[in-house]
């Protein structure tokens, strides 16, 4: 007689960030060997059709399954079938807690060592795919480790409609493109050890407002700087305003954005930087940093000790970003006792010192260290990193509770790549090197300096500093070009030599404008063309053209034109002055040589003359009076003068 066992097979996974599945397995001897093929088809509405095809194989002769179970742990699931072939099966489902239990009844028996029921439960659920911004975020859970799948395999279909794959870590085995979708492909082991993080879009859209609170201590006008987040080969900003208007901005050595004030004495002010910024999903056409500039990231400082022996040690190990980013992951554990305001930095050394004491500027300057160390431009970025569970992703720096991350150079890419050793050791696996994700928001960046210039929400003033940075999903704004705006100013003086005119090109567009070149005309003949390698928004570029002076006005323009792609200024010179000046000075010249000519004549007719002009007469008169010549005697008409 065959003995019927009563199986339950409880499947699912553990949780990833909000917990989409909770794993039990029950087995009684391993009377079955199982294999299980789960497919995930998304619509373009983010809905997922999700289907279990399972097989169990007998493993004796005498044992079959009755029933199979499945739990669901924070899922919801909608329209759920179970299928046999053609045949619809019974199901049940039940809640508890959280939970929701689909149950599947056999009514039939499959008997015999090796023999197989083939069956399927399939549901549909909205929560594995969420649109964040721009953004498609796909977050599907890890198998149990200890799950005893003979074979575990899932495969994730993707509409083209939800935009490129921005990153998706664990790398899948497999991609294939099947009418109009991607379809990832992984295996048991990988899919057991995070499940799947993904992203689809070409980029992703945040709207951000920054406050700064400003005060000058001294009896006298002073100037003050603060940063504001800059475009990198990552992120593009746009900014809607920024009040009060700063007098100029700048771009230091490592690429930040740095907006000038002059305070008047005792003066206290409060600023705000309202704008958007679009992150890319990889490196976009940028300025390459000049070698002179990555040789600097490669110098030892207070918190990156390149030099120390043990660093050096492990440097020569290492050797590549990707070897250094997983020793740190693996060998740094977080301290969320230790994020608190004015929390002293232990640096690279403190933290190989302290493994289970670092927070992300350990891991952070370890990685530096380590990378300057084996001769990879290494520096570290101050930002916003959005996340949804800081326990999971957990944002260190107290100031409005930034992050800080590594980036390194790429030579093959000829890009600064941003990666996340924090996030890649709390997130347990996810890989944050080969693309960090659509969220990091760079504020600063230190390369040359590793603690200047201040992040946006470290400008605080008062023993209770509100919250300053405010950052949330939005939108790309209408209007995503720099503008210029030229003026021109001359200064109206004739020293018979030159004429300055001072030139400023300002950005009032709300992006940074890039290889600008401004051209300047001399009556529409191209004099010179300026190089502006970027101007910021709000940023003026200043220079000054030197407008000569000729004789009779020959190489002298008469008009001053300065152009740019979008405007044209043009400003009238002293062209006109020039000429009567060098007309004046040749009829004084000459004059002076037809009475010294005239000196030298025994008699002089000319003053006969009726019609001779008075005012050459009386000209003549005082030039003799100058002259070095004894005895001169005028002899009215029809006399000689004569020279004694």
């Amino acid at each position: 007689m065959i003995r019927k066992v009563l199986f339950f097979l409880f499947f699912s996974v553990l949780i990833l960030n909000l917990a989409n599945w909770e794993a039990k397995i029950i087995f009684a001897q391993k009377e079955f060997a199982t294999d299980v093929s789960v497919f995930y088809k998304f619509e373009d509405s983010g809905m997922a059709e999700v289907t279990h095809k399972i097989s169990l194989e007998n493993l004796f002769s005498n044992m079959y399954a009755t029933s199979y179970s499945l739990v669901l742990d924070n899922v919801e699931p909608l329209n759920v079938i179970a299928k046999e072939g053609e045949k619809n099966l019974k199901l049940s489902s039940k809640k508890d807690g959280s939970k929701t239990i689909l149950e599947v009844n056999f009514e039939d028996i499959v008997v015999g060592k090796s023999k197989t029921r083939n069956f399927e439960i399939s549901f549909q659920n909205s929560s594995f795919a969420q649109k964040t911004g721009e953004v498609w975020e796909i977050s599907l859970p890890r198998l149990s480790e200890d799950s005893p799948f003979r074979t575990y395999n899932t495969a994730i279909s993707i509409p083209f409609s939800f935009g490129n794959e921005a990153y998706i870590s664990p790398k899948p085995e497999e991609i294939e493109k099947i009418e109009g979708r991607n379809v990832y492909i992984f295996g048991k082991e990988t899919f057991s050890k995070t499940g799947v993080v993904a992203g689809f879009g070409s980029f992703q859209v945040f709207s951000f407002r920054l406050n700064y609170h400003l005060e000058n201590p001294l009896n006298k006008t002073a100037s003050t700087e603060i940063a504001l987040p800059p475009d990198t080969a990552l992120q593009k900003v746009y900014y809607q305003s920024i009040i009060p208007t700063p007098l100029n901005v700048s771009v230091d050595n490592d690429g930040n954005w740095i907006a000038l004030y002059t305070l008047k004495p005792r003066e206290r002010i409060d600023i705000e930087a309202l704008g958007t910024v679009q992150i890319f999903s990889g490196p976009r056409p940028f300025p390459k940093s000049s070698t002179e500039e990555l040789n600097k990231n490669l110098f030892e400082s207070e918190f990156w000790q390149v030099n120390d022996p043990q660093i050096k040690a492990l440097a020569e190990k290492l050797k590549t970003p990707r070897e250094i980013y997983n020793y740190v992951v693996k060998n740094l554990s977080y301290d969320y006792d230790r994020v608190k305001p004015n929390i002293s930095r232990l640096g690279a050394k403190g933290a190989l010192n302290n493994p289970k004491q670092a927070i992300c500027m350990e891991f952070t300057d370890l990685f530096i260290a380590l990378a300057r160390s084996a001769g990879i431009p290494a520096r570290e970025i101050n930002g916003f990193a959005y996340t949804e569970n800081p326990k999971v992703q957990p944002l260190s720096l107290v100031n409005d509770v930034l992050h800080s991350w590594p980036e390194y150079w790429d030579k093959e890419k000829m890009a600064w790549i941003p990666v996340d050793p924090t996030w890649g050791t709390t997130t347990q696996g996810i890989d944050f090197f080969s693309k960090l994700d659509l969220r990091h928001f760079t504020f600063v960046i230190h390369g040359q300096n590793t603690q200047f210039p201040f992040p946006p929400g470290s400008y605080k003033l008062g023993p209770n500093p509100q919250k300053d940075v405010f950052v949330s999903f939005g939108q790309l704004p209408e209007d995503r070009q720099g503008h210029t705006e030229i003026f021109l100013q001359s200064n109206n003086f004739i020293d018979y030599l030159t004429n300055n005119i001072e030139v400023q090109v300002k950005n009032i567009g709300p992006a940074a404008l890039y290889n600008l070149s401004p051209e300047i005309y001399f009556d529409q003949k191209l004099f010179r063309t300026e190089n502006i390698s970027i101007l910021p928004p709000f940023a003026v570029f200043h220079t000054n053209i030197n407008v000569p002076f000729s004789f009779l006005g020959r190489k002298t323009p008469a008009v001053v034109k300065v152009s740019t792609s979008d405007q044209e200024v043009e400003i009238t010179t002293f062209k006109n002055m020039v000429i009567i000046s060098s007309l004046l000075g040749l009829f004084i010249v000459f004059s002076l040589i037809i009475v010294l000519i005239l000196t030298r004549i025994k008699r002089l007719h000319l003053f006969n003359f009726d019609f001779t002009p008075k005012f050459l007469k009386t000209i003549y008169k005082k030039i003799l009076k100058k002259l070095p010549i004894k005895n001169l005697t005028f002899i009215p008409s029809s006399t000689d003068t004569r020279i004694e």
